[in-house]
């Protein structure tokens, strides 16, 4: 686990000690919750056009920022529920796709890898 990772899931485990809420923080409930945010940071570009979407003013942004923040803490609290090392799982995940999403078969094209491989 990266050291920024890792502070970052000994700060959630404390929060959530102070709190006594690590009895809720189950997997199941952490990636309800994670839902949750997901959708709440896709409100915030509910109706807005593509254009707009890409020109937040800081209001907007600073909406977006936050609820970036909980889908990664959320993230990192369920990752270290289940052992899980978010940058190796990243790392390994990138290998994978590089494999599903060669660029000489898909460079411009946004079909799902079951479309072009055999």
């Amino acid at each position: 686990m990266s050291d920024t990772f890792k502070k970052l899931h000994d700060a959630m485990d404390q929060f959530a000690t102070e709190r006594d809420w690590d009895k809720f923080h189950s997997p199941k409930n952490l990636a309800m919750a994670l839902t949750v945010e997901a959708t709440e940071l896709q409100e915030c570009f509910q109706w807005l056009t593509e254009a707009q979407s890409k020109e937040l003013d800081e209001q907007q942004l600073a909406a977006v920022r936050d609820e970036i923040a909980d889908v990664q803490l959320y993230l990192i609290r369920l990752a270290g529920k289940l052992g899980v090392d978010i940058e190796a799982a990243c790392w390994a995940k990138m290998e994978k796709n590089a494999e599903k999403y060669p660029a000489d078969q898909v460079k411009g094209s946004a079909k799902k890898y079951t479309r072009y491989q055999d």
